[in-house]
């Protein structure tokens, strides 16, 4: 089976889509439970939240500049949760999911432009 750039693409927006589904949705009260930790307010893990799925929803567009909006949405989303680690100073593996979901979206960015430059 030969894995094409597209499918390769499918694939891993699929997987950023799970994990936020997994961790915004079955593991809510964790994220409760964070926000509360980093006393952050409620009103700012509401728009998080919705900021996410909004953008995780974009990611099954079949349009390729789309997909770019809500990768770029999400990686934006994961800097600033790096940020608040590195100000908090949290432990390393605590990092470790926002830096994979950010490396993972910024991967998704670059593959859609490689697409969307060879369509053209």
């Amino acid at each position: 089976m030969i894995i094409t750039m597209a499918l390769a693409l499918e694939i891993l927006s699929i997987l950023v889509f799970g994990s936020i589904i997994f961790v915004w949705g079955i593991r809510y009260n964790n994220i409760k439970d964070e926000f509360k930790h980093f006393q952050l307010p409620n009103w700012l893990r509401d728009i998080v939240g919705i900021l996410k799925l909004s953008f995780a929803i974009m990611l099954f567009s079949e349009n390729l500049k789309i997909i770019q909006i809500g990768a770029s949405g999400i990686a934006l989303l994961m800097i600033a949760a790096l940020a608040t680690h590195f100000r908090l100073k949290s432990e390393p593996f605590r990092m470790l999911p926002s830096f994979a979901l950010m490396c993972a979206c910024l991967t998704i960015i670059y593959m859609s432009n490689q697409l969307l430059t060879t369509s053209v």
